[in-house]
């Protein structure tokens, strides 16, 4: 019988997914209390977010390169370097103003994009693997879902063309953590694929 695999890079990344989401809801809850209150729980937010991408890298980077620990460690020091320095850069005040909102979706959206050398290793390595195009796939969905949401909470779309009409449902901020919801769940099973590939096959 074939030993399972090691499972906590899947965990780390539905930890950080959970993670995110529980600040993204605190953020919303208790924002409202104060403009000190508000302030922290933003920076919770922007720690989430942060947390759900850098985590994101964990499964395909491990399981891939699950063989090759020299690869697997760079490519997840990395990540991990820019999730934490992304963290805190959006402790800084000034991140916080309103013209700096394109920047802040700018700064994620690079945490994932960066993703992409990771992946087109992985495709070069295992070209002739079904999981590694499956897994690609997935992340492909789970990349244009999370670029669309940034897209979506950066340009404010629809509200941008309607203000008003969108304030209670329908707003680009209810669009954008749909969105990420559906990216997440993306890439949970991206991740079932992964751990099912190596547990099965090994290196």
């Amino acid at each position: 019988m074939v030993r399972p695999i090691t499972r906590w890079p899947f965990f780390a990344f539905l930890g950080g997914a959970m993670f995110c989401l529980l600040a993204s809801s605190t953020c919303h809850l208790l924002s409202c209390h104060s403009e000190r209150i508000s302030y922290i729980m933003l920076r919770l937010d922007y720690a989430g977010i942060a947390a759900l991408i850098s985590t994101s890298f964990y499964p395909p980077v491990y399981y891939s390169f699950m063989c090759d620990p020299f690869f697997s460690n760079l490519y997840m020091g990395f990540i991990t370097v820019l999730g934490v320095a992304t963290i805190l850069f959006s402790l800084l005040p000034v991140f916080q103003n309103p013209e700096f909102r394109s920047i802040r979706a700018s700064l994620f959206f690079g945490m994932g994009v960066s993703g992409i050398a990771p992946i087109l290793h992985k495709l070069i390595l295992f070209w002739h693997q079904p999981e590694a195009l499956h897994t690609t796939g997935y992340e492909v969905l789970m990349g244009f879902l999370y670029g669309i949401g940034a897209l979506v909470y950066a340009t404010r779309i629809p509200e941008r063309w309607m203000p008003g009409k969108f304030d209670i449902a329908g707003h680009s901020h209810q669009l954008f953590h749909i969105l990420v919801v559906a990216g997440a769940y993306t890439h949970y099973r991206a991740g079932l694929v992964y751990l099912k590939w190596r547990d099965l096959n090994g290196c």
